[in-house]
């Protein structure tokens, strides 16, 4: 190769590393496909990653990763929706203090966890793929707020259960989920066990009010919550007699 050539070369690595590099654990790389991972969905965090690293984005939107993975913001927002499901990434709400701003940013304590715990059978030679709550940092079966409910679902029950759920919400919406509402719906499921007709119920209410909106349904879902309302029948009796003044 002649000069020309060498500089041409040094002046592409100098703007590649001048633009930013990104640190992506190797044992994601390496060990993706014992986690149940697929390929696009490892190359989706390793977006997130980047964009926290290189673009100080905490919560890049559905179009900037469109535009950095070529593909739709339907095909996205459901793999999103299933590593939020698996406890691979949470959504975390904050407060700008100077500016009382609200915005969120992606959590990876649980791709981490997951991580860590897989290296340790690894390395303790133990089979790896055990059940999801032996992995740190994700929140086990049936942990719910208070006042939500701890009936035992069974895990393939609940994947079918959030599937009908988000597709009915984006229907009703008439838009694609955001990643922080489909977070919500995943919440009401794994971690409150409202019962799906509970919450298409709530979702019926707000339309009823004129407030299609995720804060209206889940103050009514809790609201239902406290007032040991368990089912969609009780739901309809509660509110009947709310309308009518008989509380």
């Amino acid at each position: 190769m002649d000069g020309k050539g060498w500089t041409t070369w040094g002046e592409g690595v100098s703007f590649g590393l001048e633009n930013g590099m990104a640190v992506i654990p190797y044992a994601l790389l390496k060990h993706y496909r014992k986690l149940g991972l697929a390929g696009s969905e490892v190359m989706l965090l390793i977006h997130l990653l980047a964009f926290r690293q290189v673009e100080a984005v905490d919560f890049p939107s559905l179009e900037e990763l469109q535009a950095v993975t070529g593909r739709s913001a339907a095909a996205i927002s459901g793999e999103l929706q299933k590593l939020m499901k698996d406890g691979f990434i949470s959504i975390d709400e904050d407060i700008d203090d100077q500016l009382g701003i609200h915005y969120e940013r992606y959590n990876f304590s649980g791709l981490y966890g997951k991580l860590g715990a897989l290296l340790a059978e690894l390395e303790a030679g133990a089979e790896p793929g055990g059940r999801r709550d032996r992995y740190p940092g994700v929140k086990p079966a049936g942990q719910a707020r208070s006042g939500g409910y701890s009936a035992a679902v069974p895990a393939g029950a609940e994947q079918e259960e959030s599937r009908s759920l988000f597709g009915i919400f984006e229907k009703e919406f008439g838009r694609p989920l955001s990643p922080m509402e489909c977070e919500t719906i995943s919440g009401w499921v794994d971690q409150d066990r409202y019962p799906e007709d509970l919450i298409l119920l709530a979702l019926k209410e707000s339309v009823f009010a004129g407030k299609v909106h995720f804060r209206y349904i889940d103050r009514i879902l809790l609201e239902w919550s406290r007032n040991r309302v368990k089912t969609a029948e009780d739901a309809k009796l509660y509110t009947q007699r709310f309308r009518s003044g008989g509380r």
